[in-house]
């Protein structure tokens, strides 16, 4: 009886969130990169009304060249359009880990403006923490005229399959007016009115210090801030709840956990980075004591976009692979009982030398939630997250989410056994030395808290 209260407890958190209607004829699955990035391409040319980019980050490279040229043509076309580029202010003013420090993503902006005088295409830097460690903009979802163009994916060459590599992301295009407003609205009215949001583009842009006491003060802001429109859709129709936090009790990170807990058959997970908050990492663990199967697909190590190949010079941040299987290897020892039964099904996913950034959870066909958010303590405490919990109790989108699961299926390696997965005294010796020095002092346990 106590475990049904509790099932019905997490039943009715769903069940109560207000739901947008969404016509199954209006909402299309991409399923490759190259697709996303002419499915982008596209829509941004043909935009009549507003242009919204947000994203961690807009690179340059011949991706992210491509898709700013395509901004600044559409409002050289239509001077009447709204536009404006989000991405992560911190981001956008260094280089890559581990890179010398030269010629950043906000010159070029500053650049790209300068090369376009009377075209305006204003980019916003979003600091979302004083430092760039201690929280970003992880928020998703490209809106352009009535349209969401949602994916985990940013915007570079790997994203966009630009050149001979990739990163393999989920992607929706969903036509739906109320989406589209809620999720502008949002920016809006709580990030673009922030001090602490400045432009980019500008060379004039306030040093992080000078807004350091601003800063502060919209994260306080955006901890309280949440999308809020009318949900009309009844409980036996197709239904999208748009989903935003920041911190650990947001309504965001409440509903993944009563998502996960209200499984009744089946659940579906795909993470790239596996450190779950320990919170997850209980739910899984009663939902297979109750019965239930679980399915785990993440990145091998080396699909990891921090991994670095052993003939290449070795960066510290190339440890966090190694650490992301040194926690599935953990947990798969703890719960070998369920893949031995067949509950839990664990897979590997690699294809050659391109990288896995999939994220989100299918329960029961039922649900399915899209995201960006990594599942992990990062994004659980200090990242800006957002999601789509897509509510199709009539099974409207099933045939296209089992072809979508099944490509993602299509690289993966299912493990049978822990000692499948590489361990420490099989690591490459400067990893093997940096672990257990980092282990000494217990940085590690700091390390998996904030990547």
């Amino acid at each position: 009886m106590l475990l049904t209260f509790k099932h019905s407890k997490h039943q009715r958190h769903l069940a109560q969130l207000p739901k947008i209607p969404q016509t199954v004829t209006d909402i299309k699955i991409l399923y490759s990169p190259e697709d996303f990035y002419y499915a982008l391409i596209q829509a941004i040319a043909v935009a009549k009304q507003r242009i919204y980019l947000v994203a961690l980050y807009l690179e340059q490279d011949q991706g992210g060249q491509r898709i700013l040229e395509a901004v600044y043509n559409a409002k050289r076309n239509d001077s009447s359009l709204d536009i404006a580029i989000l991405v992560d202010w911190h981001r956008a003013q260094r280089n890559r880990i581990g890179a010398a420090f030269s010629y950043t993503n906000a010159d070029w902006y500053c650049h790209m403006a300068q090369a376009n005088p009377g075209v305006e295409v204003p980019v916003y830097g979003v600091p979302v923490n004083t430092r760039e460690i201690l929280g970003v903009l992880h928020l998703k979802g490209f809106i352009i005229d009535t349209k969401v163009i949602y994916s985990g994916a940013n915007l570079n060459n790997v994203y966009l399959h630009q050149q001979d590599k990739y990163r393999y992301d989920r992607y929706r295009i969903i036509h739906n007016r109320l989406l589209a407003d809620t999720l502008l609205t949002y920016i809006k009215q709580h990030i673009l009115t922030a001090p602490a949001v400045n432009r980019l583009d500008n060379i004039a842009r306030p040093k992080s210090l000078k807004i350091k006491n601003d800063t502060r003060l919209f994260r306080q802001t955006l901890r309280e801030a949440d999308y809020f429109y009318q949900g009309e859709a009844g409980p036996n129709e197709l239904a999208i709840t748009p989903l935003v936090g920041l911190g650990k009790q947001s309504l965001l990170n409440k509903t993944i956990h009563h998502l996960f807990c209200s499984t009744r058959d089946t659940l579906t997970l795909c993470t790239p980075y596996f450190n779950l908050p320990a919170l997850l990492v209980r739910d899984l663990i009663n939902i297979l004591r109750l019965g239930r199967q679980v399915e785990i697909i993440v990145g091998n190590k080396i699909a990891n976009d921090f991994y670095i190949p052993e003939d290449q010079p070795f960066k510290i941040i190339g440890l966090l692979p190694y650490l992301y299987e040194i926690n599935l290897r953990r947990f798969f020892c703890r719960l070998q009982q369920y893949v031995d039964n067949g509950q839990l099904v664990l897979r590997l996913w690699k294809d050659n030398g391109n990288s896995y950034h999939l994220k989100g959870v299918w329960v029961d066909k039922e649900w399915q939630l899209l995201t960006g958010n990594n599942l992990n303590p990062r994004a659980w405490r200090l990242d800006l997250e957002n999601a789509l919990l897509i509510h199709d109790p009539t099974l409207a989108l099933n045939l296209q989410h089992e072809k979508e699961l099944n490509r993602i299926r299509t690289h993966t390696q299912i493990l049978r056994h822990f000692t499948e997965l590489e361990n420490i005294v099989d690591y490459p010796f400067k990893v093997r030395k940096l672990i257990r020095r980092l282990r000494r002092i217990r940085i590690d346990l700091l390390i998996s808290r904030i990547l």
